[in-house]
């Protein structure tokens, strides 16, 4: 796995007439707390990081809300024998119109930066944009699932996200990501390194 994967096939189309009344009734109009992981672990990792915490940030209704956290080198998870090292990191922007709608300008945001529309599963990448949380949200159907089903499982996602939102409880949980992180068993390695998201 990329690190973490929101969903099997990226590609799958998203702007279903059905599924968008369904769930926009769901929709709040306030502004929410969105957390998205970002991973890469082919060419010049750390530019593409980069390159996608611009343009995420840019989606956030308030640029001055934007958080991140450090940036980390991580062990590959469940990745094909040979894949080199990921850099990860997690930030928070704001964010008031339907999930589905910033899913989708995150795969937007991750072919522009040049990943493949289709890819075997877990493959190594150019960049990975996951959607963790956003808000008190819950949604479970084929093209999204929120809270992210395995970032409670992933010290990646856990350690970066604790900097950042260490008191965070997701909808459904007991404990906070700080207490998650603490609990966690987990064999990964997972090193900050020095350099910075944004420059």
């Amino acid at each position: 796995m990329s690190h973490i994967e929101l969903l099997a096939d990226k590609a799958t189309p998203l702007h279903r007439a059905g599924f968008l009344v369904i769930h926009a009734n769901h929709q709040s109009p306030v502004r929410m707390r969105a957390g998205i992981a970002l991973g890469s672990n082919i060419g010049d990792r750390l530019s593409h990081l980069r390159a996608a915490y611009r343009e995420v940030a840019g989606l956030s209704a308030d640029s001055s809300a934007v958080k991140r956290s450090s940036i980390y080198q991580t062990t590959p998870v469940d990745s094909p024998p040979g894949a080199q090292l990921y850099l990860n990191a997690v930030m928070e922007i704001e964010f008031s119109r339907p999930a589905i709608v910033l899913l989708d300008a995150l795969i937007s945001i991750e072919r522009s930066l040049g990943r493949p529309s289709r890819r075997p599963r877990n493959a190594p990448r150019i960049i990975d944009l996951d959607l963790l949380y956003l808000g008190n949200l819950t949604l479970n159907s084929p093209e999204i699932i929120i809270p992210h089903p395995r970032l409670t499982r992933r010290r990646f996602v856990l350690e970066p996200l604790t900097e950042i939102a260490p008191d965070l409880i997701l909808p459904g949980a007991m404990v906070s990501i700080r207490t998650l992180l603490a609990d966690l068993q987990s064999e990964e390695e997972v090193t900050r390194i020095p350099e910075e998201l944004s420059v």
